[in-house]
């Protein structure tokens, strides 16, 4: 594959700087103090998002039509029920799609778009909220609407200005924020999360530690008073890489891998007591800790951890390649 010529990339460059801006423009409007600010208007989009009982419809059409498509599913991925409404198909059947309850979110950059119309008409008439998405807040949309989120006007990363570049960036980066900000104040967790997001790898992260790990004969384990004979043949058994050692009331006093085997190995290795060998306070995982988070201690020198539970009772060990089976790596 040939190289990009130097063009391509000072026109990549160029258009990422473009998008920079406008990203930066959105920042400056979000935070200004002014009475109509986005920063203001964006408050009370996310209110009345989270306080109405039914849907969000985002409906778009054209360029704008894919981004409210892809904040559709986000918002439905996060814990807000959504839904994509066509503008083009709205006046042909699926206005029945939008009920009370619902909230609309429009999004037109020029707010001009005339198959919007219809959905304006529509939830004026039956007194659904509308949000409108736009750079003009004096467009149709944009004064029909109860909420206007008033994108700041700026140009498009298209050398002639035509094709929608900059704006369509700024309009997934406000409904990714609109998304973030829903999901925090409703409180949305990882685990919530999972509900959603059963399969692949990113479902293989979101399960529970205590859903993937081997539990009661398979941990292996010797008493304080063992000797390092006792502690070998567990660890070759087991094939986990390590046993732990355990005082006479059950709870766990140390971890001894086979790293500790090749850092002490010694002629009378065998005939040692595990407390001598043994690593003490060893690094352990809570039974309902996500797999992801297992996933993250395990990514350094660390192969296995013990599982315990509330009462830091040992209940399991984990290994990575337990994750690398389930595809979470």
């Amino acid at each position: 594959m040939n190289a990009p010529s130097p063009s391509s990339v000072v026109s990549a460059l160029r258009t990422l700087g473009v998008a920079r801006e406008g990203l930066s423009s959105i920042e400056a409007a979000l935070v200004s103090g002014e009475p109509q600010s986005l920063g203001r208007a964006f408050e009370e989009a996310v209110r009345a998002m989270a306080e109405a009982p039914g849907r969000v419809i985002v409906t778009g059409m054209g360029k704008s039509g894919l981004v409210a498509r892809k904040i559709a599913a986000t918002l439905a991925s996060t814990g807000r029920p959504a839904t994509f409404l066509h503008s083009a198909e709205a006046s042909h059947g699926d206005l029945g799609m939008v009920q009370n309850g619902d909230v609309v979110l429009a999004i037109s950059w020029s707010g001009e778009t005339a198959e919007l119309a219809a959905i304006v008409t529509y939830v004026s008439r039956y007194s659904i909220p509308l949000i409108a998405v736009t750079a003009d807040a004096g467009s149709t949309l944009g004064r029909k609407a109860d909420i206007c989120l008033t994108l700041p006007l700026v140009k498009e990363a298209c050398p002639h200005g035509l094709a929608p570049t900059t704006s369509t960036t700024m309009q997934l980066v406000l409904g990714d924020a609109l998304a973030m900000a829903l999901m925090e104040s409703k409180g949305f967790t990882a685990l919530d999360f999972s509900v959603f997001h059963p399969g692949g790898k990113l479902g293989a992260k979101l399960m529970l530690v205590r859903d993937v790990m081997h539990k009661g004969e398979e941990i292996p384990r010797v008493t304080v008073d063992a000797r390092m004979s006792a502690a070998v043949v567990e660890i070759s058994s087991k094939r986990f890489g390590c046993v732990g050692v355990f005082d006479g009331e059950g709870r766990l006093a140390g971890i001894i891998t086979d790293g500790d085997l090749r850092r002490h190995m010694r002629s009378d290795l065998m005939d040692l007591p595990v407390t001598q060998i043994m690593t003490r306070a060893p690094i352990t995982i809570a039974s309902d800790a996500l797999v992801a988070e297992a996933l993250e201690v395990l990514s350094g020198k660390i192969s296995v951890l013990l599982v315990v539970d509330d009462d830091k009772t040992v209940v399991g060990i984990v290994h990575l390649h337990d994750l690398l089976r389930l595809g979470a790596a």
